[in-house]
């Protein structure tokens, strides 16, 4: 997984856990070099734990490439988009797709047009490896048909950035890819109180001001969060994943809200999600299979290719966003109280005792 090797860099990894994630306990681990991180993300996991435990849920699972084509005219590029995103097409072009690969399956198509030039985004299903090597090879076959069938046409990049791969956009954030995820847990104000010293309503006022109206301030696409891709990345550098996919892979719409005692003199709570909808993990390939990395995958009970096809990496995707949940929920009842420069002095100096 890498040319020209003269040495590993070594990073301290620590873990997040007992952390009670759909009713099972994980410990979770995260490399990083950043004081007060991994204490920061404990913290909100031990709360969601006494809480009773995080919540989540996989809504869609397809990595995506897009090939840029040039046609001969717009009418012919009209004519290849109509084809393309007509049922019938799918099971054509899947047959090609289905010849490079076990595990790939085709399962969408999404065609941009700019005159005569057609960027078409095929998403496909691609087990539990992260896919974009899989997914290339799919689709460089499938070119190669619609180049046959519609003759006049030419191949200018198997990747025409509508895929998009490694950089923001707003059609990963809207559509996805890779696994899309969401996470909630609903927190009592006593456990608020009690390890994250601050309340529901602070908690949900700051995220407000924060996540919505600042991140609107700052027209950010998909930067509806505090600092999920610290968490994130943490996570992706223990488990060999591929660091670079951050860019895309923390867009996440951090909810928190309280909700009102339900009788007169009750205690109120938090509600928190986390929605992350283009989490690119893999459980076989490329990093996981380095010692210590696919050691952390075994961690948490996903190393390597599942009993089912994409069982853990959809798997890692959750417990990636349940992480992050936590990560979220730490960092903004700190600023709620404004106790985040106390913490990373007593956390992150070197010097500390």
């Amino acid at each position: 997984c890498c040319e020209n090797v003269i040495g590993y860099v070594p990073l301290p990894v620590g873990t997040v856990g007992p952390y009670l994630v759909d009713g099972k306990e994980y410990y979770v681990p995260m490399a990083t070099t950043e004081g007060a991180l991994v204490a920061s993300t404990h913290r909100g996991a031990r709360a969601i734990t006494m809480a009773g435990g995080a919540h989540t849920e996989l809504i869609g699972d397809g990595m995506t490439r897009a090939p840029a084509l040039a046609l001969p005219s717009l009418e012919a590029a009209a004519e290849l988009k109509r084809w393309l995103e007509a049922p019938e097409a799918i099971a054509e072009l899947q047959d090609a797709f289905s010849s490079t690969s076990r595990f790939g399956r085709l399962m969408g198509v999404k065609v941009g047009l700019a005159g005569k030039y057609a960027h078409v985004r095929f998403k496909c299903f691609t087990g539990d490896a992260m896919g974009m090597n899989m997914v290339s090879k799919g689709v460089n076959v499938v070119t190669q048909r619609i180049i046959d069938k519609f003759p006049g046409t030419e191949l200018l990049g198997l990747s025409g950035n509508m895929c998009t791969d490694k950089k923001p956009s707003a059609i990963n954030w809207i559509d996805g890819r890779g696994k899309s995820v969401a996470a909630e847990a609903v927190i009592p104000a006593s456990i608020v109180a009690s390890v994250l010293k601050t309340t529901p309503a602070a908690i949900g006022r700051l995220n407000m001001h924060k996540n919505f109206i600042g991140s609107a301030l700052a027209g950010s696409i998909g930067g509806q969060n505090a600092h999920s891709s610290n968490i994130l990345t943490a996570v992706y550098l223990a488990c060999g994943q591929d660091p670079a996919q951050n860019v895309e892979s923390s867009t996440c719409l951090t909810l928190m809200e309280e909700i009102p005692a339900s009788e007169p003199g009750g205690e109120s709570s938090l509600y928190v999600s986390c929605t992350m909808p283009s989490i690119e993990v893999g459980t076989v390939g490329g990093g996981t299979s380095l010692p210590a990395q696919a050691a952390c995958l075994g961690l948490m009970g996903v190393k390597g290719a599942g009993e089912t096809p994409g069982a853990n990496s959809q798997q890692l995707s959750k417990l990636v966003c349940a992480s992050v949940m936590a990560g979220e929920l730490s960092l903004l009842a700190a600023l709620s109280v404004n106790h985040l420069v106390s913490a990373h002095m007593a956390l992150g100096r070197r010097d500390r005792k």
